[in-house]
């Protein structure tokens, strides 16, 4: 009779435990077909988000980026235009309405100079209004691009293009690519770390799909931080749980998934164990990284964190520094107030004392670190503002407004691999056209992942039968941006 008994299989023993185990045995089982379970299963959960070659040498290993959901005026920032003084007020000229690819606009428009005063700043000169006091002292520090433009002219579908590379939900974020590209050097912290600054409970911005991971592995979508309070809700312990018990309940719970896995091979699985050893870890790295009690004085008021104005954006763009410092791959700060159809002066100089101090202090601390080598900063919105006040609203003078404008916006630039101190582009006497070394959505996408190491063309990912990359199916790099 012993003659017919014959060692079990693994798949015999995997069906054994599935229909039979419990209890006390079932969790003795378990740990005996554990090592045998980590040495056969797929490591993904825990290599996805170790450090990964890029393709060449990179300029860049951190990406901090700024972004300005809503639009910002570039016509009352960036790009001041004398022409417009001559014309404010006047039905736009005949000649420019000719080739106006704008039916809103059209018959209507009247020229809205800008009310806000320009001055050159830095050695290289670079145009920026009153309202940026602070951001001007770093010119030199800056590359502006003058002559951005983008395929869309609606809040959510351009948010999509410049965050995910389509204008339409259901695509990868950036901060999904390259992390998915280069994974995450930091053991304690996600590789993609996403904060919201709305401070008025206004705003536009497209939720959720500008941070996801769509069809990548669920382990590359952005995780929202919180500035205040617990940086993750439900991230702490329950009462009465600490942290030998949660490690104990966790440990049973990653090896009950990996024998799950060894049956159906769902990288959701995977990804999940992921993230429950990621929560664990982040619990105790998470409340330190929101303590400032180790930062002086002058850090604290330079950003602003003191001061009830810049406080919000202020202890985000001190994270953001806190967080590259501690190897976060990818920042991302939104904030999402810049949509002024009316009452643009009073909205504009709103927003501006509520950022512009923050990011030109993180500037200035990468810099003073030694972070600004290795870490790339970009500031921007979706798209522009036209040069014509807003048709659709209130004309009455003060309380003007821009409506949205695809084809010439200003973003900035700064940090690992960027020429700074200069302008890049030109635009039309009236802004409405960029007319030299204009730069598409997927350029600026391809340039910034070239000073990544990353090949736009070759970070692509199988779904559905088709290659997918963030750059869709354009994108070229931008030489005159590059060092």
């Amino acid at each position: 009779m012993m003659d017919c008994l014959h060692p079990l299989t693994l798949q015999q023993r995997r069906l054994f435990l599935q229909q039979c185990a419990g209890g006390l045995g079932g969790t003795a089982l378990i740990h005996m077909l554990q090592s045998e379970s980590q040495a056969n299963i797929p490591n993904e959960l825990t290599h996805a988000l170790q450090p990964k070659m890029a393709h060449f040498a990179p300029k860049a290993k951190n990406v901090i980026f700024l972004f300005m959901a809503g639009a910002p005026s570039q016509l009352d920032l960036f790009d001041p235009k004398p022409k417009m003084r001559e014309l404010h007020g006047q039905p736009l000229p005949e000649s420019f309405l000719t080739d106006l690819d704008d039916a809103l606009l059209k018959g209507s428009a009247q020229v809205f100079s800008s009310p806000r005063s320009f001055t050159r700043h830095g050695q290289c000169g670079m145009d920026f209004s009153d309202y940026l006091p602070h951001l001007a002292q770093r010119a030199d520090d800056l590359c502006m691009i003058r002559t951005m433009f983008t395929d869309v002219s609606n809040h959510h579908p351009a948010q999509l293009l410049m965050n995910c590379g389509i204008p339409r939900f259901g695509a990868p974020s950036m901060g999904a690519w390259v992390t998915y590209g280069l994974g995450n050097p930091s053991h304690n912290l996600p590789g993609f770390v996403v904060m919201l600054s709305n401070s008025t409970g206004t705003g536009d911005l497209g939720g959720t799909a500008l941070w996801d991971n769509a069809f990548l592995p669920p382990i590359y979508r952005g995780v929202t931080f919180r500035s205040t309070g617990e940086p993750i809700l439900f991230l702490s312990n329950p009462r009465g749980i600490n942290s030998t018990t949660q490690r104990a309940r966790l440990s049973a719970i990653r090896d009950l998934n990996q024998l799950r896995h060894r049956v159906t091979e769902d990288p959701e699985i995977n990804a999940r164990v992921s993230a429950y050893e990621l929560a664990f870890r982040m619990q105790s790295a998470a409340p330190e990284l929101i303590d400032f009690s180790d930062e002086t004085e002058h850090t604290l008021n330079s950003y602003g964190v003191n001061d009830e104005t810049t406080r919000w954006f202020g202890s985000n763009c001190l994270l953001a520094r806190r967080m590259v410092e501690r190897g976060v791959r990818f920042v991302q700060l939104y904030h999402y107030t810049w949509d002024d159809h009316a009452d643009l002066n009073k909205n504009l100089k709103r927003n501006c004392s509520m950022t512009d101090q923050p990011a030109a202090a993180l500037i200035q601390d990468l810099k003073q670190r030694g972070l600004l080598e290795d870490t790339l900063v970009v500031w921007g919105g979706e798209f522009g503002r036209t040069p014509m006040h807003e048709v659709r609203r209130t004309n009455a003078a003060g309380r003007e407004g821009r409506d949205h404008h695809p084809f010439s916006f200003t973003m900035l630039l700064a940090g690992a691999g960027i020429k700074t101190g200069q302008i890049i582009g030109q635009t039309d006497e009236l802004g409405y056209h960029g007319i030299e070394d204009k730069v598409h959505v997927h350029d600026l996408q391809a340039t910034l992942l070239h000073l990544l190491g990353l090949d736009h063309t070759q970070l692509t990912y199988r779904f559905q039968g088709r290659d997918f990359r963030l750059t869709d199916i354009g994108g070229k790099i931008v030489p005159n941006i590059l060092a």
